[in-house]
């Protein structure tokens, strides 16, 4: 079996929660290399799962026994440590969003085109076996044509998810995050809706605002914590869309869909993740698997899914042309 390693830049929540855990339990990755700006917590990470750490993110680059690169840098990162990294001869998983802005992005899959070496992007919604339940059925056809959809992702917010739980999170910096909850929470979900319905959203109408939180000097955030908005597809389908840091109680991951001959509710309901309503009255509900949520990390099966496109040379899941598609419409959010 080849065994190959790989290289994480950033070792903030989501590598110590999500990209070390699963690539330590993959079968093809040998050994994970650690880089951080502060160099303590790349080696906290490498400690706890069993890698080593770099001083310099030219030394994950210039690596040949490197495949492999997650950026897991915040927003405004993105497009120098993947087009670096891709530049370099390695394959490369981007956190969402793809960039901070459209030129940023394109920069990222010039890179992918000219290395010729996989791109992909976290959006994890995809791999979960309800959303996937959804696309089987939608496939088959077996409630008609898919009519108006409703979608939502809410929390609390990520001053209680990131590594030093504070006010002060890069989340909340326009320079950093640039587009706040939009770009955290809601482009999930503008990829979910692309793949479930296999259509693109055209139009969206919108508002966003700093309804709530505040930095750590008391001030409202300089991005938005909360998004409503309308949206029509290519193929005319109708939906609404609303993304929330102020969800203070239970996450919200729900989405609906409505047919000519009934509706899909995913994440409605704890035990039922997904439950199909009949025209005529019949119900059928699925038990599937627990949504992820901040509180209960489970595998994604994004890295799997990854590492697979490396080893069997082909395109992966989610490819950096959808991940720039999604991060249109956020762009017309925000517009």
């Amino acid at each position: 079996m080849k065994r190959i390693n790989v290289g994480i830049i950033g070792c903030g929540s989501i590598t110590k929660f999500r990209h070390a855990p699963e690539y330590k339990a993959n079968p093809y990755v040998d050994e994970i290399v650690f880089y951080d700006r502060n160099p303590e917590r790349a080696k906290a990470l490498a400690e706890e799962f069993g890698g080593r750490t770099v001083t310099s993110v030219e030394e994950l680059y210039n690596d040949p026994t490197i495949v492999a690169i997650s950026d897991c840098s915040s927003n405004e990162s993105h497009h120098i440590n993947s087009t670096n990294a891709l530049l370099n001869g390695k394959h490369v998983l981007c956190e969402k969003p793809l960039s901070v802005s459209i030129k940023y992005a394109e920069k990222i899959l010039e890179a992918q085109q000219k290395s010729g070496k996989n791109l992909m992007v976290d959006h994890n919604q995809r791999f979960t076996k309800a959303h996937q339940k959804a696309k089987e059925l939608l496939e088959k056809n077996e409630l008609g044509e898919i009519l108006t959809f409703k979608t939502s992702f809410g929390h609390q917010g990520p001053e209680s998810w990131g590594v030093d739980k504070s006010n002060a999170t890069w989340f909340f910096k326009k320079e950093r995050s640039h587009s706040g909850v939009a770009g955290d929470l809601g482009i999930h979900k503008i990829d979910l809706i692309h793949y479930l319905l296999d259509d693109e959203i055209e139009d969206v109408h919108a508002f966003h605002g700093a309804l709530d939180k505040v930095d750590e000097n008391g001030n409202p955030i300089e991005v938005c914590d909360n998004v409503v908005c309308a949206m029509k597809t290519k193929k005319g389908r109708l939906g609404t869309a609303s993304f929330s840091w102020t969800y203070y109680g239970s996450e919200d991951n729900s989405t609906t869909i409505y047919c000519q001959k009934g509706i899909i509710k995913i994440y409605h309901h704890p035990d039922d993740q997904l439950i199909v309503e009949m025209k005529d009255g019949e119900v059928i509900k699925y038990q599937l698997e627990q949504i992820q949520t901040n509180d209960n990390q489970t595998s994604t099966g994004v890295i799997d899914s990854f590492i697979e496109s490396i080893i069997n040379d082909q395109e992966p899941i989610v490819t950096g042309k959808e991940a720039l598609t999604s991060l249109k419409v956020i762009e017309k959010i925000l517009s």
